[in-house]
């Protein structure tokens, strides 16, 4: 199946052709629409299949089509899991395209982002060649770490073949708290105090009033924790419904018209309150490092807000309301200058004919 992809994209820079590279779909939505609509897709999800797992070093190999579904299903068998909880946002979710996008689910302020548990990678370029970056061990630190560049680079500098990545054992235990009547700034304050203290946090959540907190570890330290916190416990299938339904974006706060905004601020910045009289609605996960909002607020106003508190902000879902402005806003907050030239450096390199995903990430990246 390799062979296959590695002649299409020889065709297409030959050709000066454009390829959109697409797994399962489940997030065409996220970034940029590519430029140039009609150009062919470069399948991935035949090229699949675990590669190499051997659950005693911590370690899976898979090709980029692998659904993943049963790349966890594989690693659920042996006691472990992707660390960071990565959405699906559908069935059809792939292993490459869980890479290429770079999300984390609710586990991320405590276990770390997709782009940690990269150790190595094979990659397509535009010209054809298939590279190898990385390795399959932990320590493994030579040189330039390109595999762990390609985390969140939706596609622009090649189709990601195969990838290896730390896994973690599942928590021996878990337990969610809820705590009612619970105020935004109060939220932030218990979030950031709980932070400093030894306790087992494994994802948190707020929203219209609500705090939920996770807690995973020895079964001993959850009791601890339990005593020390109060709240009121979930029982084990609710919990994993929430959580679940936080992380694939399923729950009642995600619904809606309106755009919804990431904005990645530190976890100590006050409420967020973009345009003054502008109420929106807001949910609070990582410790209060990440911010959602559903408003339609000009994005000129949001970022502001984002760079006022130290962070940045993400225009995540478009939402219905936006899709009839004639002039949108870009997706992702612009780059310095600086970094904008690294990123045409990066892509010249890796894709000097401009043959994948164009304009994905970036307008003329």
């Amino acid at each position: 199946m390799a062979a296959r992809l590695i002649e299409q994209v020889r065709a297409a820079f030959e050709g000066r052709q454009r390829l959109h590279i697409r797994g399962g779909g489940t997030k065409d939505w996220y970034g940029e629409a590519p430029a140039g609509d009609t150009a062919p897709v470069l399948d991935t999800r035949g090229h699949a299949g675990i590669v190499e797992y051997d659950p005693s070093e911590l370690v899976v190999t898979a090709r980029c089509g692998t659904p993943l579904a049963e790349l966890e299903t594989a690693l659920a068998a042996h006691g472990q899991m992707l660390a960071c909880e990565p959405p699906h946002f559908g069935p059809g979710a792939t292993i490459g395209g869980c890479v290429a996008a770079g999300l984390s689910g609710p586990r991320r302020a405590s276990a770390g982002s997709v782009r940690d548990f990269v150790l190595g990678a094979k990659l397509l370029n535009g010209r054809g060649q298939h590279l190898a970056f990385g390795g399959q061990v932990i320590k493994n630190v030579a040189g330039y770490d390109v595999s762990r560049l390609l985390a969140g680079s939706l596609g622009i500098l090649g189709v990601i073949t195969e990838v290896s990545l730390k896994v973690v054992p599942v928590p021996v235990a878990e337990a969610t708290l809820r705590f009612d009547g619970v105020a935004q700034h109060e939220a932030l304050d218990r979030l950031n105090r709980w932070a400093g203290q030894p306790l087992p946090l494994s994802a948190s959540a707020w929203a219209d009033g609500t705090l939920h907190l996770r807690l995973s570890g020895a079964a001993a330290a959850l009791r601890a924790a339990r005593h020390a916190l109060g709240g009121d416990p979930l029982a084990a299938e609710d919990a994993a419904a929430f959580w679940r339904e936080l992380r694939e974006q399923t729950a009642p706060f995600f619904a809606g018209d309106q755009p919804l905004w990431r904005m990645s601020v530190p976890s100590t910045a006050p409420p967020l309150v973009p345009g003054a009289g502008q109420p929106a609605a807001q949910l609070l996960e990582w410790g209060g490092a990440l911010r959602w909002v559903r408003s339609a607020q000009p994005a000129a106003v949001l970022r502001e807000a984002a760079r006022e508190a130290g962070g940045h902000a993400t225009l995540f879902r478009r939402g219905r309301a936006a899709a009839t402005q004639a002039v949108q806003p870009g997706c992702f907050a612009p780059l310095e200058p600086a970094l904008l030239r690294i990123h045409q450096r990066l892509k010249a390199e890796f894709d000097p004919a401009g043959v994948f995903n164009h304009g994905r990430l970036y307008p003329g990246l």
